[in-house]
């Protein structure tokens, strides 16, 4: 698991979806020449967010326009948006994240373990002055409530240690997953689906940049 991780996020082997996140992730990391300082992490960030605007104007990766007429719910990161009856569309500004590389490793990683309800990435959309990833996601309506203690068993038998409320991590990786409550771990016919999850990698063993 250590070295496919480690292949899948530094762009050598491929996972379902993650062709585009790659390359966006990949030239940035080619363009970034040193890592934020902790009190420098807003102005990395925007530096980061004018590189990849260029990026996406090259590449042509811009989301021309969101229905807000299928506009569902939304949270501190993200909006969300009905695509059809099968799929949802997600607008993510990365706030969550110190790094844009840090958002998309986020949707690698859940690809990764979470094939089943895979990101697509779309594009970028801008409006407010504020960048978004637009995401594609399976739909998953729920049929019950989701049992915390059956998602706390699936971690642990995962390599997952709890480490407080529904946060989790894996010492042998080194990842970090949060905020698995019963909004984020859809339950459908007795199956655990894992729609909204936050990945941090917590260590640099991987040389994933």
């Amino acid at each position: 698991m250590y070295d496919e991780i480690q292949h899948i996020i530094s762009g050598k082997s491929e996972i379902r979806f993650g062709a585009a996140i790659q390359a966006v992730a990949s030239y940035l990391a080619r363009s970034q020449t040193t890592g934020p300082v902790a009190q420098e992490y807003k102005r990395f960030k925007a530096e980061e967010t004018k590189r990849l605007i260029g990026y996406i104007e090259e590449t042509n990766l811009w989301v021309g326009s969101i229905n807000v007429e299928n506009y569902v719910s939304e949270g501190a990161e993200q909006k969300v948006y009905i695509k059809n009856e099968k799929s949802v569309l997600k607008l993510n500004d990365g706030i969550y994240y110190p790094s844009w590389i840090d958002y998309l490793h986020n949707l690698l990683l859940h690809n990764y373990f979470f094939s089943d309800t895979a990101y697509q990435l779309l594009g970028f959309y801008f409006s407010e002055n504020v960048l978004y990833a637009v995401v594609e996601q399976a739909f998953v309506k729920a049929t019950e409530n989701t049992n915390l203690g059956l998602v706390k068993i699936f971690m642990e038998s995962n390599g997952f240690q709890n480490t407080k409320n529904n946060d989790y991590y894996n010492p042998t990786l080194g990842i970090i997953l949060e905020g698995l409550h019963d909004e984020n771990v859809i339950t459908k016919e007795g199956i655990l689906y894992f729609i909204d999850t936050v990945f941090y990698i917590k260590t640099r063993n991987l040389n994933l940049l």
